[in-house]
């Protein structure tokens, strides 16, 4: 998983930004910075894989850091991000990797981080080779049991517990929900909500619901919510 810095100096910005990033299976650990000085300190001391730059920063300009990061032998991808749509040619004169507006909209960052997540081939064979086995371990009472991922329904966190529900039964583990959603063929199985991974082979049914989300049908029957910032992602998997 990569690991990003927000360089922007409002700090209702950075938080919005960082609950979307957080949402995002390839993102790793998040680190701020509200000036050049701070995002220059981060990216010398820490390994950042990925930026997200305001081009504006006080009486600062996100272009003079882009700038400096060309001179760093490991530099890290940066993505702009940012308020105002007529830097758009400056930004990838300066080999940004993507530029995105604000507000900002999960589905767009999704796609930004997919980009600096193609360019990271750090640790990509043992990745696809977890994806590629057909088959899952789950702790669950004090044993381990094998199930076949084509038989997974849906995945969720109840209580701390991590529930998997499959054709035949369900399982409670303590495994982690995005340990578990990195073992999985992310063509199949999408991360619908905070709490939610679903199959989407075994989508029913799909419901407008209050508030903009959604709601789906499972083929076992079972509701599952889509909340707000993942509808975007669930339309395009589900070629809506």
């Amino acid at each position: 998983m990569m690991q990003v810095l927000i360089v922007d100096d409002e700090p209702l910005a950075r938080g919005e930004l960082k609950y979307l990033l957080a949402q995002n299976k390839n993102v790793g650990s998040i680190l701020e910075a509200d000036s050049i000085g701070n995002a220059k300190q981060l990216i010398v001391s820490k390994q950042i894989d990925l930026i997200f730059l305001d081009i504006q920063l006080g009486d600062e300009n996100g272009f003079e850091l882009a700038d400096q990061i060309k001179k760093i032998s490991k530099r890290p991808q940066i993505i702009f991000a940012t308020a105002y749509d007529q830097y758009a040619l400056d930004a990838f004169n300066a080999n940004a990797l993507d530029y995105i507006l604000k507000p900002f909209e999960q589905s767009r960052v999704d796609e930004a981080i997919e980009k600096g997540a193609s360019t990271n081939i750090e640790g990509s064979d043992d990745a696809n080779k977890s994806h590629n086995n057909p088959r899952i371990s789950i702790t669950s009472e004090d044993k381990t049991r094998v199930i076949n991922k084509q038989d997974i329904i849906t995945v969720y966190v109840e209580n701390g517990d991590l529930i998997v529900v499959t054709k035949r039964d369900q399982f409670r583990t303590k495994q982690a929900l995005v340990h578990f959603q990195n073992l999985l063929d992310p063509h199949q199985f999408l991360q619908v909500h905070r709490s939610f991974l679903i199959n989407l082979n075994e989508v029913k049914a799909t419901e407008p619901s209050f508030n903009h989300t959604y709601e789906l049908t499972m083929t076992d029957d079972n509701k599952v919510p889509v909340s707000r910032s993942f509808v975007n992602a669930m339309k395009r998997a589900l070629g809506m």
